[in-house]
C-alpha cells in the first residue's frame, strides 16, 4: 500500500480533529542521508580539531547517517514531520548559504532541499508537512540576524500561500479549505512571527537501550495527557557522549542504521501498546522507510476513529 497521500485518505471523522491529536510519522535528523564525508567535523565538539583525519570522518559519517533516502522519498513513504538542523559553514564565500548538519555538514544546501519540499507540497495539496528548523550552528553573533532574516524571507517567498499561520486548533479540513499545507516550526523565539510556529517539544530516550528509551518516553507521554500543541515522541536511539561510544563505533561491520533496524520492530510494538494508554502526536524515527514504521503510525489514527 502507498502512503504518499495517507492524510487525504483518512476517515472523514478525523478531518475535523486538531492536528495535535493525529498520529503523524516523522523523520529524525531528516537530512543525515546527505552528509558530506569531506566536510569538517561539527560534533562531537572535542573532535573538531581532528577534522583532517579521513578515517575519523568516515566513522562519524557511518554513525551519524540516520536516514537512507532523500526528502522526496521520505515524503512519498508517508513521513510528514522533518527534523531539519541548520548550519552555516565557516568561511563560506556565499554569505547567506546554509546547509544541514549532524556530525558533519550536508552536501546539499538548505534552499535546494526546501525547493524540493515545496515542489512535493504543490503536487500533494492535501498532505500537511511540518518542518522543524533548529540548532542554527555557525550563526555567529555578527551575522546571526542577517542569516535568520534571509532564511525566513526565503521560506515565506518560496512557500507563499501554502504556509499555515499560527492558529489554536488546525485540522485537516481547515488546512484544506484555506489551501495551506506547510507548517514551519522555528526554534528561535527572537524571530517568531505569524507564519512561524514555536518550537515543538521532542521527547526521546537519550540512550541506546530500548528499555530505557521506552521508559523515558512513557513518563514523558504521561505528562502530555492534556495537550494543545504539537509534540514529538522520538523512537531514535542516541549514542553516548563519553567513552562508552567506542562500544558502537569500533564495530567495523556495523553502522547506525543497522542498529536502528534491529530495534525498530520492538519499538513499534511498544508504540501500539502505549497508544492505548497515552496520547501520541508526531512519532519520529530513523530509517523511516523501513519495518512498517509509517504504516504502524498511520494505522493508529484508525484506532482513534473506531474509538470515537
Amino acid at each position: 500500500m502507498s502512503y504518499a497521500d495517507w492524510m487525504s485518505q483518512l476517515p472523514a471523522e478525523l478531518h475535523t480533529i486538531p492536528l495535535f491529536k493525529l498520529a503523524i510519522p516523522g523523520s529524525h535528523d531528516s537530512m543525515s542521508y546527505d552528509l558530506d564525508i569531506d566536510s569538517r567535523i561539527i560534533e562531537p565538539e572535542r573532535l573538531r580539531r581532528f577534522s583532517r583525519i579521513y578515517c575519523l570522518r568516515k566513522i562519524i559519517h557511518t554513525w551519524a547517517a540516520t536516514q537512507e533516502v532523500c526528502i522526496t522519498e521520505q515524503l512519498n513513504a508517508g513521513a510528514r514531520y522533518f527534523d531539519l538542523r541548520i548550519a552555516r559553514k565557516p568561511n563560506d564565500t556565499n554569505p547567506t548559504r546554509l546547509f544541514f548538519h549532524h556530525g558533519l555538514y550536508t552536501r546539499t544546501d538548505v534552499e535546494t532541499v526546501l525547493g524540493e519540499i515545496n515542489m512535493w507540497a504543490e503536487s500533494h495539496p492535501k498532505e500537511i508537512i511540518i518542518l522543524s528548523l533548529s540548532h542554527f550552528e555557525g550563526f555567529d553573533k555578527k551575522i546571526s540576524r542577517q542569516l535568520h532574516n534571509h532564511l525566513i524571507t526565503f521560506m515565506k517567498n518560496l512557500f507563499g500561500k501554502k504556509l499555515l499561520p499560527k492558529t489554536n486548533s488546525p485540522t485537516l479540513k481547515s488546512c484544506w479549505s484555506q489551501g495551506k499545507n506547510i507548517i514551519v516550526s522555528y526554534d528561535n523565539i527572537q524571530f517568531i512571527q505569524p507564519v512561524l510556529w514555536r518550537k515543538i517539544t521532542y521527547y526521546y530516550g537519550n540512550s541506546m537501550d530500548r528499555a530505557v528509551i521506552t521508559t523515558k518516553l512513557s513518563q514523558a507521554l504521561e505528562k502530555e495527557k492534556s495537550f494543545n500543541y504539537f509534540f514529538v515522541c522520538g523512537l531514535n536511539p542516541t549514542l553516548p557522549h563519553d567513552t562508552r561510544i567506542l562500544r558502537y563505533i569500533l564495530r567495523i561491520c556495523d553502522n547506525f542504521t543497522n542498529v536502528v533496524r534491529r530495534g525498530l520492530p520492538k519499538l513499534l510494538r511498544w508504540v501500539n501498546q502505549q497508544y492505548d494508554k497515552t496520547p501520541m502526536n508526531i512519532v519520529a524515527s530513523d530509517v523511516v522507510t523501513r519495518d512498517d514504521f509509517v504504516a504502524t503510525i498511520v494505522k493508529l489514527n484508525l484506532k482513534r476513529a473506531k474509538g470515537r
